[in-house]
């Protein structure tokens, strides 16, 4: 059943996905004395560009929203978001593609044991999708997930790439179902795709 106060926001690289779901804790801070809004950021600084790109959006983020906090939520999100959530806080998840892509082909330095092969992604990606459909289900405060969408292009020519498109397109269609809004971003106008 979809929560009626979560949101996902899709889009392409550059969409402005990121500033819409900004933009929602913006509104969201605005609305009521004692809103909180609290972003659990998902990326892993693999190397030095990767480190200079967080840095530089946590900062981007501050200046645009002053009362949006941040936390790191690399390892285990759905146990992030059940450890945040609370009635008066906004969470805003970003993002899931980057979420997905450091299960299923973490870095060396999150890797706790071998990848798995792109065979064996379905069920990881099924139980993925329940842990986070769980915790967005038993969610006390609103959650915008902001993810890629990247399945509208040609059919990627690897193997394992074919295969994170096909991985990452069912997490969406799960999330989509666990959430009353869905937000396409094009050239930065949001686009609604689901409403209550």
């Amino acid at each position: 059943m979809a929560h009626a106060l979560h949101e996902l926001i899709l889009g392409g690289q550059k969409s402005g996905k990121s500033r819409c779901a900004e933009q929602r804790a913006a509104d969201w801070l605005a609305a009521v004395p004692g809103h909180e809004a609290w972003l659990l950021a998902t990326a892993w600084a693999a190397d030095e560009e990767m480190a200079a790109r967080i840095a530089r959006h946590r900062a981007d983020r501050a200046a645009r929203v002053p009362g949006l906090h941040t936390l790191d939520a690399v390892h285990d999100l759905p146990a992030a978001i059940e450890a945040q959530t609370a009635p008066r806080r906004l969470l805003v998840v970003d993002c899931l593609t980057l979420w997905l892509t450091q299960e299923l082909m973490p870095p060396a330095a999150l890797r706790e044991e071998p990848p798995l092969e792109p065979a064996a992604w379905a069920p990881r990606v099924e139980g993925l999708g329940d842990a986070l459909c769980a915790a967005l289900a038993r969610a006390e405060g609103p959650v915008v997930l902001v993810s890629n969408e990247i399945g509208q292009g040609v059919v990627p020519l690897g193997h394992e790439t074919r295969a994170f498109v096909d991985a990452l397109g069912r997490l969406h269609q799960r999330v989509a179902a666990a959430c009353a809004r869905v937000t396409l971003m094009v050239a930065g106008i949001d686009v609604p795709v689901k409403r209550p």
